[in-house]
């Protein structure tokens, strides 16, 4: 009788069902002891505060469900059944969260409780509810292409967003994994459901969790240190990152993470785009929405390196990668490989896997910075979203010119203050000049403000943006100076090697 081979998950066989060696796994065990040397866990104190954290919105999330069943007068045998139910998505449901991490979490209802409801009725109640002093700040974007609150709940960041199903009772006991709960949902709800369907359908594709946690933790670190870590920039994202990891993790079943961190810059870096990464085959579905398919949509084919998830609806996580993002990405992951090699030869140590990326020290001889100004921080931060959001855009600009190799465009913008007496210090602040930067207040990285102003700008909604604020937060001006706020990007330019003439008049669209 023919032995049958062990079950897979992918579309495709593994490449090798090979166990660890013992070498293999002390390579493990010194890669687990270098995310700890940077930072990369939290302890367990925090991580419990976590879960009472979410534990609390869980609570006030079935109340927040009675209050509004309450308004509309709905009977109360339809109260006591309505329920209400929170799930994460991102990297605390994937479990690669670290210190001061954000949770991702959605917040799902009975289709009786609207999103109007959840703007109006949610942030007081949260107020009420949560221990006193717990709710630091809270921001509501209610005209978000995924419309969100923003807050600090005993110290941890918290993002909500909402959806309504098309049911009349949410039990503790559901899972959105089932397609059909997709149905009657607006564009908005399908969106903020698509989070956490997505991230629970790569934990169930991935053979192990803990091998796969271990080297997605190791794969964010290189990428956010290496500056390639940016979906509205061209980079990919979180979930993309995870994709990868995770296909890379199907091929190599029994692997531990060390071995799947190596093998992920070699398949990865030699990857034969654009043929899709996909990590189940692409499904069908009860709904009449768009997904992927470039036979049946053009401008799918002008996907450069597409990494598709695996929750109905399918979509491309990578549209926004350029040709000079994905020949940045190329490099990296060819350095990438060559240092584990040497890593695993003894050459190296994990330590120089997380070396920080050399854009503005050795990375390019000529720069382009592109400054954004505002008298006010709540206008900056939409203003700013909206510059990034366009900053692509240049770089495919940018790439049209023949004397343009490379157009890289560096993954955060970098927040300043400055303080100035009149117009033409205005203008040489806009300008670039940082003669009138307030030293005192620290340049903060657009990642790091964390502001959701400039996030929902950035994902194309500037014309749409409501935000309350909660905090009660405004710019301070001395007498007899303006305060002007400004967000600088850069991108790097390489000449193409036949021209060195470096290009000071350059011709854009935008």
């Amino acid at each position: 009788m023919a032995v049958q081979p062990p079950r897979h998950k992918g579309v495709t066989p593994p490449i090798s069902w090979k166990v660890p060696t013992p070498e293999e796994l002390a390579a493990n065990d010194a890669l687990v002891d270098e995310l700890k040397k940077q930072n990369n866990f939290e302890g367990s104190e925090e991580t419990e505060r976590r879960k009472r954290t979410l534990d609390s919105i869980n609570k006030i999330t079935i109340e927040f469900v009675k209050v509004v069943c309450r308004k509309k007068g709905l009977n109360q045998s339809v109260i006591d059944k309505a329920g209400g139910k929170i799930f994460t998505y991102g990297s605390y449901r994937l479990g690669v969260y670290g210190p001061g991490s954000d949770i991702d979490t959605l917040v799902v209802v009975p289709n009786h409780v609207k999103r109007e409801d959840f703007f109006e009725h949610f942030p007081p109640l949260l107020q009420k509810m949560a221990p006193p002093g717990a709710i630091e700040e809270m921001t509501l974007v209610p005209d978000a292409y995924v419309p969100i609150i923003k807050l600090e709940f005993s110290g941890i960041s918290i993002d909500l967003i909402f959806a309504s199903l098309d049911i009349q009772s949410v039990p503790l006991t559901l899972d959105l994994k089932d397609s059909a709960i997709l149905k009657g949902l607006d564009e908005q709800d399908l969106r903020s459901v698509n989070g956490t369907r997505v991230t629970d359908e790569i934990l169930e594709l991935v053979p192990q969790a803990i091998t796969f946690r271990t080297a997605l933790r190791a794969v964010k670190l290189w990428a956010q240190r290496r500056a390639i870590y940016a979906n509205v920039m061209g980079f990919p994202g979180g979930v993309a990152w995870a994709m990868l990891v995770a296909r890379v993790c199907q091929l190599y079943p029994s692997a531990s993470g060390s071995v799947i961190l190596g093998k992920f810059f070699r398949i990865i870096g030699g990857w034969a785009w654009p043929q899709p990464v996909v990590l189940k085959s692409i499904e069908s579905g009860p709904l009449r929405v768009r997904i992927w398919n470039p036979v049946v949509y053009p401008g799918d084919r002008f996907h450069l390196m597409p990494i598709i998830t695996p929750a109905y609806p399918s979509m491309c996580a990578t549209h926004n990668i350029t040709m000079s993002t994905k020949e940045i990405i190329s490099k990296e992951l060819k350095r990438g490989g060559d240092i584990v090699d040497q890593i695993f030869t003894g050459q190296l140590t994990w330590k120089h896997l997380f070396d920080r990326h050399t854009f503005f020290t050795e990375g390019y001889k000529y720069y382009l910075s592109i400054v954004s100004g505002s008298h006010s921080k709540e206008a900056q931060g939409i203003w700013s979203g909206l510059v990034e959001s366009k900053v692509r855009h240049l770089v495919l600009d940018l790439e049209q010119d023949e004397a343009i190799e490379i157009a890289h465009p560096f993954n955060k913008g970098f927040e300043r203050v400055h303080r100035c007496k009149n117009q033409d210090e205005i203008e040489a602040v806009i300008a670039g000049d940082l003669t009138y930067h307030i030293t005192d207040i620290k340049t903060e990285t657009t990642d790091q403000s964390n502001d959701p102003r400039h996030a929902a700008a950035a994902n194309g909604e500037a014309d749409n943006i409501v935000v309350t604020d909660y905090n009660g937060n405004g710019s301070i001006e001395e007498e007899g100076t303006t305060l002007m706020y400004t967000t600088t990007y850069y991108i790097g330019i390489q000449l193409d090697k036949s021209d060195q003439t470096p290009p000071y008049t350059l011709l854009v669209n935008d």
